[in-house]
């Protein structure tokens, strides 16, 4: 064999290593929305499910439809929700699922580059710490209501509003 030749197998195996570490993740119930036609922003849910036997992280996503697509979460500080950017990505147990939520962990499309129609499909590229990369097709359901509440805990926020004071180009999604 020429060194050209194992050089080729070489590549391939370490592809269909890569396809074979990405089985593992399951990808259910993804949507996209923006607040309006004209947003500067909008987010991604969906639920992440690890099949595998090794724990693995959502480390960054890619996407042609914001120029800053950032992993998020809500934090309450002083009594208010805010959104915060999540350092290290988001933890996606082995044998377990992590769910993508309005009011919790989310992907934050800022400085989109055109709008979220509903009806849409927009591609997402999910980067994973062991798994590699997922590319997936995502419809922009504008009308959806999700689970707001599911993840936060409302019993002292008195009535408070989201503060977005501290992010570029954001709206309320």
């Amino acid at each position: 064999m020429t060194l050209k030749t194992l050089a080729t197998i070489a590549i391939s195996m370490l592809i269909s290593l890569g396809a074979a570490q990405a089985q593992d993740i399951h990808i259910e119930d993804a949507y996209a929305r923006a607040a309006s036609p004209i947003a500067k922003s909008g987010a991604a849910f969906m639920h992440i499910m690890n099949m595998g036997d090794v724990d693995d992280r959502l480390i960054a996503v890619r996407t042609d439809v914001a120029m800053m697509p950032e992993l998020h979460t809500h934090i309450m500080e002083d009594g208010v929700a805010k959104m915060r950017e999540v350092e290290g990505g988001f933890e996606i147990i082995a044998g377990g699922a992590t769910i993508l939520e309005r009011g919790s962990l989310h992907i934050m499309l800022m400085a989109l580059t055109r709008p979220m129609l509903h009806g849409d499909v927009i591609t997402l590229t999910l980067i994973f710490e062991k798994s590699g990369e997922l590319t997936i097709e995502v419809p922009v359901d504008n009308e959806r209501q999700g689970n707001m509440n599911m993840n936060m805990d409302h019993s002292n926020m008195n009535g408070a509003t989201m503060d977005h004071s501290t992010m570029e180009n954001s709206t309320n999604n």
